[in-house]
């Protein structure tokens, strides 16, 4: 068994060496759409057909991970499916969680309040997830085995599949090419595992479409104007087209709010003149945007996602999956007890509470508060605070605090902490939670390459694991039933240590790929 992190990675070369795997890294991605729209500014916008691209962010050497890290995650991911797709169809589930949140997370509320107002008039009974759960690996000390805990479950917009896929094809395209020069025996072709999310990915969005049973209806792709992430989602949809058939249509929600209408029948209709002289039928709707505030320009946005919600169109996702997603909601699952009534222990429910960190909501009493929590640090039963805050103030040094909100960039970490609290209102205490930090293995290293640097910068790193996942579920004559689940590819985002963020599109990291370590 080789020792784990591996000795002197990543493994040295001469300079000569690196600038040949740059100038291959770097070629490769350009050529396999391993690539980004370049930036814009108000004064510079971007033109109306893309005219240049850039490569995405990658690492040039893939990020060690232990064989068996890497397997279980993708076991237990069929689990993970099954979990928030059952919390999903929970409406008094759901409804006790947001109406805590509703009057301190306006964003959150304006959601829960569009389902609220559509849900009883909904024609189709199903929906379809595509997951993402994230992870990192987790050893507080070198002489601790090294396990894995996970970071969040992703609801909406699991983007990177697509890249994540030429990522791992740039890897194994440089070892085929160069040997990576013979610097390391753990480079071989069986430690680099192949990566199919794209076909994974579009297989979930095949399932939909046709149990939508309408052939020649399209897709719609519901994204951000002027997406610099853009190939990630053409890639999926030249999939539906070349391998299924399937036809996709792209607008944002500001286009959407004057080209969607409903027919009689519910049918969701999309006028686009320049596809089509006739309304296009919707089977499936794939949200892209949605999952920020700042996509819902006003109250007329929000009332489209309860359009779209009554229409026959299947929702990927729909108001309640990506209202199951929030942090609010894994932390309430963490409490003790909770995760029992989703999942038995014969579905997996004790192999996902070992993945799990402790977590608390900043509201918490001490009831809500997981036992091994509570009696690892003595809780000051001084101040007017609730446990949780209290809680927070002294272990501060190993948290960090999350909202609701995703995107990148919204988290409060470690000393940051205790003014964070101060200046906290009481009343907004419910809309955050508390998670111990994810202690990854040290002296692991990486080359990171951005586009316009001249060479790769080296750096110590943390690497995170992703594994995607379809689920297409719903209700039959009132009984819950999961037509089709399947894992669906993985992704690894890899980022310089010290820096907290790991978002891609927020600039906090780099797209990397698997070295499986015995």
């Amino acid at each position: 068994m080789s020792p784990f992190p591996p000795e002197s990675w990543p493994p040295k070369l001469e300079p000569s060496q690196l600038a040949h795997l740059t100038t291959l890294a770097t070629t490769y991605a350009l050529a396999h759409s391993l690539q980004y729209l370049p930036p814009h500014t108000p004064s510079s916008p971007p033109p109306p057909a893309p005219a240049a691209a850039i490569h995405a962010p990658i690492s040039l050497f893939p990020a060690p991970i232990p064989r068996s890290v890497f397997e279980d995650a993708q076991k237990i991911q069929k689990a993970y499916s099954t979990l928030y797709a059952r919390v999903a169809m929970d409406r008094d589930f759901l409804d006790d969680v947001m109406g805590a949140l509703v009057d301190v997370d306006p964003f959150t509320g304006a959601l829960w309040r569009a389902w609220k107002e559509v849900r009883d008039d909904c024609v189709q009974p199903l929906q379809l997830g595509l997951f993402r759960s994230d992870y990192l690996l987790h050893q507080p000390r070198a002489e601790d085995p090294v396990q894995y805990r996970q970071v969040e479950f992703n609801t909406i917009s699991s983007s990177f599949g697509a890249l994540s896929q030429q990522v791992a094809g740039l890897h194994r395209h440089l070892l085929a090419s160069t040997g990576y020069f013979g610097a390391s025996p753990l480079l071989k072709k069986e430690n680099l595992p192949p990566n199919d999310t794209v076909a994974g990915l579009v297989a979930g969005m095949v399932s939909a479409h046709e149990a939508y049973g309408v052939a020649d209806a399209y897709v719609l792709f519901v994204v951000q104007p002027d997406e610099r992430n853009i190939f990630d989602q053409r890639l999926l949809e030249y999939e539906l087209l070349e391998k299924h058939g399937i036809r996709v249509i792209r607008q944002t929600l500001a286009q959407l709010s004057t080209s969607a209408s409903l027919s009689p029948s519910r049918t969701l209709l999309i006028t686009s003149p320049k596809l089509s002289p006739t309304p296009i039928e919707i089977s499936l709707v794939y949200f892209r945007a949605g999952y920020t505030p700042t996509d819902y320009a006003s109250s007329k946005t929000y009332a489209l996602r309860g359009l779209f919600e009554r229409s026959k169109a299947i929702q990927c996702p729909s108001l309640a999956l990506q209202l199951a997603g929030g942090k609010k909601v894994q932390e309430v699952l963490a409490r003790p007890g909770v995760l029992e009534r989703f999942l038995s222990e014969e579905e997996g429910a004790e192999a996902l509470r070992k993945t799990w960190v402790g977590m608390w909501g900043l509201d918490a009493d001490v009831s809500s508060i997981p036992p091994a929590v509570v009696h690892a640090v003595p809780l000051s039963e001084s101040g007017d605070e609730p446990a949780g805050t209290r809680l927070a103030r002294e272990r501060s040094e190993d948290l960090v605090l999350k909202p609701q909100r995703e995107g990148g960039g919204n988290n409060i970490y470690r000393t940051s902490i205790p003014s964070f609290l101060s200046s906290l209102p009481p009343a907004e205490r419910s809309a955050w939670i508390a998670m111990e930090l994810i202690r990854p293995p040290r002296s692991i290293g990486s080359h990171l390459m951005r586009s316009g640097d001249e060479k790769a910068l080296k750096a110590d790193v943390i690497s995170e694991l992703g594994v995607f996942s379809s689920a297409l579920f719903g209700f039959s004559e009132g009984q819950e039933r999961t037509v089709k689940s399947e894992t669906a590819g993985w992704l690894v985002r890899t980022k310089a240590e010290g820096v907290d963020e790991g978002g891609v599109a927020a600039g906090f990291s780099v797209l990397d790929s698997v070295l499986l370590v015995d």
